[in-house]
């Protein structure tokens, strides 16, 4: 199958042949959808936490954080093209010549684009536009309204103007205060300050695309000193890429392995879970993991911040108890009253389901069980109720093994021509905004190697488009679907003014992004 110049380029890829053969396998075998048992609700897979409970684990975390390590772990290598994508149709399909913008709307049904000239002075980079359109062109001011929000949009986008677009997300101008425009990676800083931070210092780690490096560096010299002076905070950023070696091809709809113009194989970048080889090289107690666009204004930080708190003061409530438990099972010396307390903790506590054939197990089967499921890693996860934004969801699962355990499991996942399936995911009552701390050591202080828990069979196909040639892609596990699939997971509801996402410009106007008069 694979030429000696094929085993060359997957050699220097830092790949192995036998790696490439379980991908073609993996996509030939096609998509393996979550069986899904029923989803996670309030009271049974997802824990709601009473308002006189939360200054708890707000404390709880406080008290606790100048002894722990801790790290924000902000994914952030994504272009921001997909934020664009209705003004990129706007650009190559308006007929400036022959219609009103009004016109094109109507003729197109593009609504997102009447919003965004409705709000346009409310955007972050309204300045730096019109400042750059009349460098190009002083008589801007001159022209008619629809020519001048054509002149808007291609400033913004084009590649010899400001190309928007190349640059990722964490980089574009995100929040207009009075002074100045933030980027989302200035204000990822100002949030570690608040929760991701101990003894006067905040570490912070993003996964970027090298292409971007230096920009980021750049951003970061010209922020660091002032936002150290304002927080209080040392800050200490380090950047990672996605790893080359976890790439993965592509085949055609034939099967057949997709190649280059030039011969040789197409690599791909595998999604997001590929960026579990990153987080698994931190050395910290906790991790704080975040999307680099879910951010809100600093006026309303203090609030949405305090629920990162009451997460970590789950995690370490719950962390302590699993530890206690671990070191009395190291003892070997324990009655069936013990067994039975740390059984009742690990279901209640912990969402792990019991085998049937566990009660009539000997002592020392079930001291066997009960370690393997408690050293594992622990994440807790915040879950938003369902109002129609995007996201996964978290779902009761039963694996091929009859196995039951609560997942996060994104839409793809589901084989939605099922039915059954299609009515569990109809009766979801919440979903999953990419919010969550994590314990990354064990009872002993000694890192997981979180490559162990991985699900391998949660890898998702999806098509895609080459040079014009339809294909099937393998990305790898969601990093926190598959990825973390056999962690143990606790689901805690959030409110939903924690989740402010920007997919598109548009959400720049949301009230979350914009500073109050």
């Amino acid at each position: 199958m694979f030429s000696e110049k094929d085993i060359s380029q997957i050699k220097n890829h830092g790949l192995t042949v036998d790696k490439i053969k379980v991908q073609v396998v993996s996509i030939q075998s096609g998509m393996v959808f979550s069986n899904l048992k029923e989803a996670a609700t309030i009271g049974h897979g997802i824990l709601k936490i009473e308002e006189d409970y939360k200054s708890h684990y707000i404390n709880g975390f406080d008290n606790k954080r100048d002894s722990l390590s801790i790290v924000k772990f902000v994914p952030a290598s994504g272009a921001a093209t997909r934020m664009f994508k209705f003004l990129f149709e706007f650009l190559n399909n308006y007929k400036i010549q022959q219609e009103s913008i009004q016109d094109f709307i109507k003729r197109t049904g593009n609504k997102e684009l009447e919003d965004f000239f409705k709000s346009l002075e409310k955007s972050p980079f309204f300045e730096e536009v019109v400042h750059k359109i009349h460098e190009i062109n002083p008589e801007y001011n001159e022209l008619l309204y629809d020519e001048r929000c054509y002149e808007f949009v291609k400033t913004m986008l084009e590649e010899k103007r400001l190309n928007y677009s190349f640059y990722p997300k964490g980089l574009l101008p995100f929040h207009k205060y009075k002074t100045h425009v933030s980027t989302a990676f200035e204000e990822h800083l100002f949030e570690a300050a608040f929760y991701a931070s101990n003894k006067k210092h905040a570490n912070l780690h993003f996964t970027i695309s090298e292409t971007h490096q230096e920009n980021f560096n750049r951003e970061l010299n010209r922020i660091q000193e002032e936002i150290e002076e304002i927080t209080g905070k040392k800050f200490h950023i380090n950047f990672s890429y996605q790893k080359s070696t976890t790439d993965t091809i592509a085949l055609t709809l034939d099967n057949q392995l997709f190649r280059e113009s030039d011969g040789s194989i197409l690599f791909r970048p595998s999604g997001h879970g590929a960026l579990l080889e990153n987080l698994n090289e931190l050395n910290f107690d906790i991790a704080f993991i975040k999307n680099i666009d879910n951010l809100v204004v600093r006026d309303q930080l203090e609030e949405v911040c305090n629920y990162r708190k009451i997460l970590a003061g789950i995690l370490l409530e719950i962390q302590d108890e699993i530890f206690k438990c671990l070191r009395l099972l190291d003892t070997d010396n324990l009655d069936e009253d013990e067994i039975k307390r740390i059984t009742n903790f690990i279901t209640e506590k912990l969402n792990i389901v019991i085998p049937a054939d566990f009660e009539t197990s000997s002592i020392d089967s079930k001291i066997f069980y009960l370690k393997e499921k408690l050293n594992r890693p622990l994440r807790v996860c915040g879950m938003v109720k369902n109002e129609g934004e995007p996201g996964g969801g978290p779902f009761w699962v039963t694996d091929q093994n009859g196995t039951v355990s609560l997942q996060i499991i994104e839409f793809a996942q589901i084989d939605i021509s099922n039915p059954h399936q299609k009515n569990i995911v109809e009766s979801a009552t919440h979903f999953n905004p990419t919010d969550l701390v994590c314990g990354l050591k064990n009872y002993k202080g000694e890192l997981f190697n979180l490559m162990s828990y991985v699900d391998n069979k949660a890898a998702f196909i999806t098509n895609k488009t080459q040079a014009g040639i339809n294909i099937k892609a393998l990305e790898l596990p969601g990093l926190w679907n598959g990825s973390m699939a056999y962690w143990n997971s606790i689901f805690v509801e959030v409110p939903v003014n924690t989740f402010n996402p920007v997919k598109t410009v548009n959400d720049f106007f949301r009230s979350s992004h914009q500073v109050k008069k």
